[in-house]
């Protein structure tokens, strides 16, 4: 069937691939780029790139990654491996009329996207990475890493999200609040200061008495998250309930093992990084920038923004948009 003309406005549309269906917006017309939303998010995190993009002259594609919004959420766990979003991204790619696109993911996101490149070469040409640095496959298997982070007293929110409904039954009763506290907690002008608790663990107190929210800041929220955003992002997620974004964190372990025979690949298309100097992502994983010259031995440009937190697209997205068109810009073979 011929394919519809992308817009120069934004678009809501649905395509058929693995996961069953995948929603998406698109804006704008010339080369494919593709945005990958992370947790707890939705296509509506790159709002902002989606114009800016369009105007640069590029078909600019956000979607929501399967278990999100309008995308579909399959029943099963294991229907979240890594291995299962990367063909979700390559069906997408093609669905749409194209043989190759640039993919840029935030989060969860920049995983999904880095292993999309390392997987699918031949079709996502160029790879931007927000808040995320690449680390190549391999290692020990990730929940011991998680289960071994915290001490005694504290649990990492990794480990707290691997049972099936434990996270569930502190967010869903009230998603709103939930996310207003999450977002709040990793946002540069809102997040906890030195000296008080993480929100990244929970107490671990008796049993499973300890909850993420305890720890978040309350009645705040961070400058770049209006009122109606947070709607947007509650009203998803109060409709589809977290089991599908949380069921991502619940396929490490598979991912570890799927990817074993890329344990130590490097990455060799064009790419760039992106990441806010006050992101516990960006801090944590300050070994894994170190490595970019061998992990990412086509690193155009990399960049660390100073006092913003996790959510850098939205924090900063002016900046964001610049450091993103330059980039696409410089690529060479891109029409």
């Amino acid at each position: 069937m011929p394919q519809p003309m992308p817009s120069t406005a934004p678009r809501h549309r649905t395509v058929e691939a693995p996961a069953g269906r995948l929603h998406l917006v698109e804006q704008g017309t010339g080369p494919l780029v593709l945005l990958v939303h992370g947790f707890p998010e939705s296509w509506y995190s790159w709002r902002h790139q989606l114009p800016a993009l369009a105007a640069a002259g590029y078909r600019a594609v956000a979607l929501d990654v399967r278990g999100y919004g309008r995308s579909s959420r399959p029943a099963a766990t294991h229907a979240y491996r890594m291995l299962d979003l990367v063909a979700d991204n390559a069906a997408l790619v093609h669905a749409l009329g194209e043989d190759t696109a640039v993919i840029i993911g935030h989060d969860w996101g920049a995983n999904i996207a880095a292993t999309s490149a390392l997987l699918h070469p031949e079709v996502f040409r160029a790879v931007g990475l927000l808040s995320v640095p690449y680390a190549p496959p391999g290692g020990p298997r990730p929940t011991d890493v998680f289960t071994g982070i915290g001490g005694p007293e504290q649990e990492f929110y990794v480990s707290y999200f691997q049972e099936p409904g434990r996270a569930e039954a502190e967010m869903e009763p009230d998603v709103r609040g939930w996310l207003a506290g999450f977002f709040a907690a990793m946002s540069g002008d809102t997040m906890p200061g030195p000296g008080e608790p993480d929100p990244h663990f929970v107490n671990r107190g008796g049993g499973h008495g300890g909850r993420l929210r305890d720890r978040f800041p309350k009645g705040l929220l961070p400058a770049w998250l209006s009122e109606d955003d947070l709607d947007v992002y509650a009203g998803e997620f109060e409709r589809t309930g977290m089991t599908g974004a949380l069921n991502r964190y619940r396929n490490m372990d598979r991912d570890w093992e799927d990817l074993a025979p890329y344990n130590g690949a490097s990455i060799k298309q064009p790419s760039l990084f992106i990441g806010g100097g006050l992101d516990a992502s960006t801090t944590w994983m300050g070994d894994a920038i170190d490595a970019f010259p061998v992990t990412l031995p086509g690193l155009v440009s990399s960049h660390i923004l100073d006092g913003c937190g996790h959510w850098l697209q939205q924090e900063r997205p002016a900046e964001v948009n610049r450091l993103l068109t330059a980039w696409l810009a410089s690529l060479t073979d891109t029409r």
